[in-house]
């Protein structure tokens, strides 16, 4: 039984170290401003994190949506403070670490926005946007209208750079998916090597065009009126 296909309603992205390309919906803020958290809410994410719940400010603005959040590292700099203060007998913040974790940023557009429905949080080692695709095909299979699926990472702390993949900057992407409008994602074999999709890579797929492919899955998106 083949899987239903999934459509893309609408994106927003956050490209800091690269270029819009005339895009609206790609934003190339340094420092965005995070203008969906409230001050005290803000002040408790990194610019990732902003860029994020600006993103999904945009594409969920009825906060009704269900909410996917994938990303390779996460708040990698706050997480090996963590681990450098365990080395060093120093006291845990437990703020600090309740804003490590992987479903942090969900969590703190969801107190924000008052949305209430699943929220999920993943970390695919590399594979995430094939994991986003599959988790959201099956949300909506159980019969959710739409999800709102977001990748993003920024580069690993310089103390553990080289035991991790060469990033492509830091980057942030927000899809609106569906199964019945929009562009269809047709899904294929992929063939060739590589290496798995950054954010930036897949900002650049639909911003340009052409097919992206993950090695670690062996398959191959495309998008298509």
């Amino acid at each position: 039984m083949n899987s239903p296909s999934l459509h893309l309603q609408d994106w927003r992205a956050w490209l800091p170290d690269g270029d819009a390309g005339g895009d609206a919906r790609i934003t190339t803020d340094a420092r965005p401003a995070g203008r969906s958290l409230p001050a005290m809410l803000r002040r408790r994410v990194n610019l990732a994190g902003r860029a994020v719940a600006d993103l999904l400010a945009e594409l969920d603005p009825g906060a009704d949506s269900i909410l996917l959040h994938a990303s390779r590292h996460g708040d990698g700099e706050r997480t090996l403070e963590l681990l450098y203060a365990l080395a060093e007998d120093a006291p845990l913040s437990p703020a600090r670490f309740g804003l490590s974790v992987h479903n942090a940023v969900l969590g703190v557009y969801s107190i924000a926005s008052g949305n209430r429905r699943s929220l999920q949080a993943i970390a695919a080692g590399g594979d995430e946007l094939a994991a986003l695709f599959s988790e959201a095909r099956g949300y909506l299979a159980e019969g959710a209208p739409q999800v709102v699926a977001v990748f993003s990472d920024v580069p690993v702390p310089s103390r553990f750079a080289g035991h991790a993949p060469a990033s492509r900057g830091a980057a942030a992407l927000a899809m609106r998916l569906a199964l019945d409008t929009g562009p269809v994602i047709h899904e294929s074999p992929w063939p060739g090597g590589g290496e798995p999709p950054q954010p930036a890579d897949a900002i650049a797929w639909l911003r340009d065009g052409g097919e992206l492919g993950s090695p670690l899955r062996g398959r191959a998106w495309r998008l298509a009126p």
